[in-house]
């Protein structure tokens, strides 16, 4: 059976016309929503910051210009640094926040690690993760270890790059033993970024 030129050409003519409808959607449906999901993120970039300082009132201006030699600590230590904010309390600079990315079981975790002028850890939270719901998330949720203590708050105290690790002076969480690590790394990844600051 020989197929006719015309029949390709109204076959592909269909398709094109189908891909520009969808396309032309998907445009719109960014446009709608590309706003609101930058808030969104921006309100939950805030609320972490404010759960990772020690200090009351804090602002965080933002550094503008992330040296090379930042990134290259953090992913060294097998996180992805994209953003660093400096913490300021009446108007002394008291530490430096990281917004890291690091792989979970699932995905990646973002997370905003405080780290003080001492470079110690003075928290950690959770901005966007999918791990799995009931075992990884317990992670996320900062749900206790074995030893009692949050799985995020047990980073608070914490310091020098890549000395972390799961098992030997940190708790996993029992059966989220691969979502430990990954924030694990995160948080080694920001000690990184904060030595290679000085």
């Amino acid at each position: 059976m020989k197929i006719e030129g015309k029949f390709i050409f109204k076959v592909a003519g269909t398709l094109t016309a189908i891909s520009l409808v969808v396309a032309l959607l998907l445009g719109l449906t960014n446009m709608l929503t590309a706003d609101k999901i930058a808030a969104i993120n921006k309100q939950k970039t805030e609320e972490a910051l404010a759960k990772v300082v020690s200090a009351a009132d804090c602002e965080f201006p933002p550094m503008e210009d992330i040296p090379q030699a930042m990134i290259d600590a953090a992913n060294e230590q097998g996180g992805k640094l994209s953003e660093v904010y400096e913490v300021q309390s009446g108007g002394d600079t008291i530490g430096y926040a990281f917004k890291v990315t690091a792989s979970g079981s699932q995905g990646n975790i973002v997370m905003i690690v405080g780290v003080d002028t001492d470079l110690t850890v003075t928290g950690v939270s959770i901005v966007k993760a999918s791990e799995t719901a009931g075992i990884g998330s317990k992670v996320i949720d900062n749900e206790a270890t074995s030893a009692g203590t949050g799985a995020l708050d047990q980073f608070v105290g914490k310091s020098g790059a890549g000395t972390l690790v799961v098992k030997q002076n940190i708790d996993a969480v029992t059966g989220a033993t691969v979502s430990t690590k990954g924030v694990t790394k995160g948080v080694n990844a920001a000690l990184a970024a904060a030595e290679a600051m000085n």
